[in-house]
């Protein structure tokens, strides 16, 4: 057996200087897509080649390393990633074919024309849900869809469903980040998920807020604040509560139906004083909007109820096992599989990293979007040679997303194996006394960069334990703190913002909707920062 490669986190002698070149693949990739408006797998593609060459000619990766990690990094963004986005298009583009959409739009009109009230409604509350029960990038291409269905335009429709996915992503999938981050920590799960419920409650309240001041501005927020309040408060409570007595499994789907809930009862005593619109959209009145039978109202409903139960199921621990039972693919990746020796102080005792890519093709929430998709056209309607078509058609529709995940991936997987993220990591790390404030930041970079609060706390959990022991601070608190300000980090991750590109039909303007959510997102995790500070110091 070879022996592994170890990484190499000051590759110019000292930190600042390693970290800065560390970061170019980053710098490269966000310049293209924001400042130059270049195509986004093109910007992607430019990105992925600049990690190769300073992994290789700065780190020293050698060569079929870093292209065996670009092939693994190409291969998840394909599978599991690309395969929720394009099934979850599948179920949107079964409900427009069959006219049910059409349905779910009057139904939501009925409830509450005010387009403040349909964002609460669908990118915070049934968003949560969504993310409870499935989680990486699921709930984003789910919620814009519907947002454009409902007549949003596509790029608030986008840079809204990625800031309103932003409080449930700590919890969410039923809790994979916290179980991850106990796992790589050994900490206890209970109390990850106890400390991650103290922190993130005061942002479950603080986001319905901040969703209507980005759409409609402060003089509207002001007529919608009992809504946003009602939907912060029950779901913060709900979160809290059930992170610290049950545990991470399912904080989201409990404060998800209970903020759904108490928003319909609010509207039953409550209206806003005025109905906001777009500006230059023709008004409509909710009763002037098509009548439907309550049965009729249903069926429409039927595909998004599928979905809601299917993903649930697939979340099951014992379900999951059991479809990995009778589906479950892996293989190591070659010349990658434990060929990277990830060394202190990044962890506690060098370890080889595992490169092994799952091919759980049963028990991916991706199949149980398709399965969604089958069940729904078959009941609506829709014989075997309609399904295929629109199945084809969607994929034409993503082909080229597709090719921007798996380049961004790729670029994600070359920067974790090359070590790049773990230099950068520890230059967060020396910051001394106000490393409580830069904690967070650091577990926010990791979801930008990986895609996922999950590969974030396996990223740097370990590292925020270790560096907080250094430095004084709680080591529950630290760890917590990545996963918490993780969350802000999703809504500019690519991953996230590809989907949401593709969900509302931007296949050329992600850049746009990177800079609609890039300083939102900045600014919250520094709130993160601030709140993490005062925890460690008061």
């Amino acid at each position: 057996m070879l022996t592994p490669w170890p990484q190499s986190y000051l590759p110019l002698g000292t930190l600042l200087p390693s970290a800065l070149v560390a970061a170019v693949p980053v710098i490269v990739l966000l310049a293209l897509l924001g400042v130059w408006h270049v195509r986004a797998h093109l910007a992607a593609v430019a990105g992925l080649a600049a990690a190769v060459a300073v992994a290789v000619l700065v780190a020293g990766m050698p060569t079929p390393l870093a292209l065996a990690a670009v092939t693994h990094g190409a291969l998840y963004g394909l599978f599991p990633i690309g395969w929720i986005v394009l099934n979850a298009l599948f179920v949107f583009a079964i409900t427009v074919h069959t006219g049910m959409f059409d349905v779910v739009r009057d139904s939501v009109v009925s409830i509450a024309e005010d387009r403040r009230i349909q964002l609460l409604l669908i990118a915070f509350c049934f968003g949560a849900f969504v993310e409870g029960a499935a989680g990486f990038g699921t709930p984003v291409a789910i919620s814009a869809a519907m947002l454009i269905g409902l007549g949003f335009k596509p790029l608030p429709a986008a840079g809204l469903s990625l800031i309103g996915n932003t409080a449930p992503v700590a919890f969410g999938a039923l809790g994979t980040p916290i179980i991850a981050l106990a796992g790589v920590t050994q900490l206890p799960v209970n109390e990850l998920s106890a400390m991650v419920g103290r922190q993130l409650p005061l942002f479950a309240i603080l986001i319905p807020f901040w969703l209507i001041w980005v759409m409609a501005g402060w003089r509207s927020l002001r007529e919608v604040w009992p809504a946003c309040l009602v939907v912060g408060v029950s779901f913060g409570a709900t979160q809290f509560y059930v992170s610290q007595h049950y545990g991470p499994t399912l904080v989201d789907i409990s404060a998800s139906l209970v903020s759904i809930a108490s928003l319909l009862l609010l509207l039953r005593v409550w209206r806003p004083r005025t109905v906001w619109r777009f500006p230059g959209e023709t008004p409509r009145a909710a009763a002037d909007a098509t009548p439907h039978r309550t049965a009729h109202v249903l069926r429409a409903w039927m595909p998004w109820g599928i979905l809601s139960v299917l993903l649930f199921l697939w979340g099951l621990p014992d379900m999951k096992a059991w479809l990995n039972a009778q589906s479950l693919f892996t293989f190591p990746v070659p010349f990658l599989h434990q060929a990277v020796l990830r060394t202190p102080p990044v962890v506690a005792i060098a370890k080889a990293e595992d490169a092994i890519f799952t091919l759980n093709w049963l028990s991916a929430s991706g199949t149980a979007l398709l399965l969604t998709g089958v069940l729904s056209g078959a009941l609506l309607g829709m014989g075997p040679r309609a399904l295929l078509r629109t199945y084809w058609e969607t994929l034409l529709k993503v082909r080229l997303s597709l090719l921007t995940i798996a380049a961004m991936m790729a670029l994600g997987f070359v920067t974790r194996y090359g070590g790049l993220d773990a230099t950068i990591g520890l230059a967060f790390a020396r910051t001394g006394v106000l490393f409580a404030f830069f904690s967070p930041l650091l577990g926010w970079l990791g979801v930008a960069l990986t895609g996922s609060d999950t590969s974030s706390n396996v990223l740097f959990g370990n590292l925020q334990q270790i560096s907080a022991q250094q430095v004084g601070v709680s080591p529950l608190l630290a760890a917590a703190a990545n996963s918490s300000g993780g969350v802000m980090g999703k809504m500019i991750d690519a991953q996230s913002i590809v989907v949401a590109g593709v969900a509302t039909g931007q296949h050329g303007q992600v850049g746009d909707i990177l800079r609609y959510v890039f300083w939102h997102s900045l600014a919250l995790a520094c709130l993160v920062g601030v709140e993490i500070f005062v925890m460690a110091h008061w």
